[in-house]
């Protein structure tokens, strides 16, 4: 249908941002009604314990982290990002399910390696090209949108998992090969629904960008002087990341808190569930909100939400204590989530997207590791208590670093809302 003023080709940049975020809905069911089996199958099928967990899953997160920034930056030189969401997405959804296959350690540590490779081949292009369909104006709706969407598929998926061990009587193996349904889902998806962005303003925008560029030397392999070109802003919002990361530890050590407490291990998978509930509620209002205030504010109302829960867990003694903490938890995911994202986008220029988004998920992806090495010790000398108290003091420090922040000047508003 045809509309004034070119909204036409705006509306289908609309139209692929909401089919990504279907996109990652119908992933996360696909995934999660494989990731909370894995710790199992490999105890249960291969006799293996929580040392070969922790090897398996830091060595795919590793890569993954390390793989985002290659992609984004290798996006943002084809200028074709379509192309990575798909393979990524294609090659995690078509080796994940084999997982429930595996025989040996080898073979599994293989199948998870390569699930892990195709979300670090498509994350910093997809966020990439969110932010590129997005108006300026909505860009925190945009992603705060595929967070929803992505968390939805969260809750969903173990619960056709739980279904299907519980009252159709499927085996481990069943399941895993059952989540090839929304994994091809997913596929067809980005194949018929998803779309480059369509804007021309936009094409002369990266031209212009290009263009003012000063170093405009072919090169065929990655080369950090790329990263010298953005700007100062982004390079300090970056180490304000790590900071705030080396205090945000896995979450895994909250469910412990919860079983310390007391919370009978069948109860562990709906805690996790009202966790992700809450992500979804509350993902979709901060990214909203994020687009009508500043951005740097919502990013410090959801750190501040990150410490008191913190907090929380530190001084908490009761279960029903645990779980209003993990239902309060989804408002730190609800604020930042999506307006860190869209922040990210704001601060640098649009041909440097998937390397900006690139850097950004790696900055976070390499700090998590040591952030729970560190977290776990000083539970372990220290107690509980103390853990849980300094990650809400270093979200303090994040916070105090981030006032000194400028918010980036608006740019002119690539696509019309």
């Amino acid at each position: 249908m045809k509309r004034k003023n070119g909204t036409e080709k705006n509306f289908s940049n609309w139209t692929s941002i909401y089919v990504l975020g279907i996109v990652s809905f119908f992933n996360d069911i696909a995934s999660e009604m494989i990731y909370p089996l894995i710790p199992v199958f490999i105890k249960s099928r291969l006799g293996l314990g929580a040392s070969f967990i922790g090897i398996v899953e830091g060595l795919a997160e590793s890569t993954n982290s390390i793989l985002k920034l290659f992609s984004g930056w290798i996006s943002d030189k084809a200028k074709k990002r379509k192309l990575f969401v798909l393979l990524g997405y294609a090659l995690s959804n078509i080796i994940r399910p084999l997982i429930g296959i595996s025989g040996s350690w080898g073979v599994l540590l293989g199948f998870r390696f390569s699930d892990r490779v195709g979300k670090g081949i498509r994350t910093a292009p997809r966020d990439a090209m969110i932010c590129d369909l997005a108006p300026e104006n909505k860009r925190g709706f945009a992603f705060g949108f595929q967070r929803a969407m992505d968390h939805s598929g969260a809750i969903i998926g173990p619960l056709i998992a739980s279904l299907l061990l519980t009252y159709v009587l499927l085996d481990l193996k069943t399941v895993f090969l059952l989540s090839y349904i929304p994994g091809i889902i997913v596929i067809l998806l980005i194949i018929f629904g998803v779309r480059e962005v369509q804007n021309s303003r936009y094409t002369e925008l990266i031209k212009e960008e290009e263009l003012s560029r000063v170093n405009k030397e072919k090169r065929s392999i990655i080369d950090f002087k790329d990263f010298k070109n953005l700007d100062f802003k982004f390079k300090y919002f970056l180490t304000i990341l790590i900071v705030f990361t080396l205090g945000n530890s896995t979450d895994a050590f909250l469910l412990l808190r919860a079983s310390d407490l007391g919370i009978k291990t069948a109860y562990i998978p709906m805690l996790w569930a009202t966790l992700h509930l809450s992500k979804t509620v509350f993902s979709l209002f901060g990214g909203y909100f994020s687009d009508k205030i500043s951005r740097k504010i919502m990013i410090t109302i959801g750190w501040i939400f990150y410490s008191i829960t913190y907090f929380g867990f530190a001084f908490s003694n009761k279960s029903w204590h645990i779980w209003a903490l993990f239902a309060f938890y989804g408002l730190f995911f609800g604020f930042t989530e999506g307006a860190e994202k869209a922040f990210v986008g704001d601060l640098v220029p649009a041909v440097n997207r998937g390397m900006a988004y690139g850097f950004y998920n790696l900055s976070i992806g390499i700090t998590a590791l040591p952030a729970s090495v560190i977290f776990g010790l000083i539970w372990k000398v220290a107690g509980f208590k103390i853990a849980f108290i300094t990650g809400a003091l270093l979200s303090f420090i994040s916070i105090i670093l981030l006032i000194f922040l400028k918010n980036p000047k608006k740019k002119n508003i690539v696509q019309t809302s």
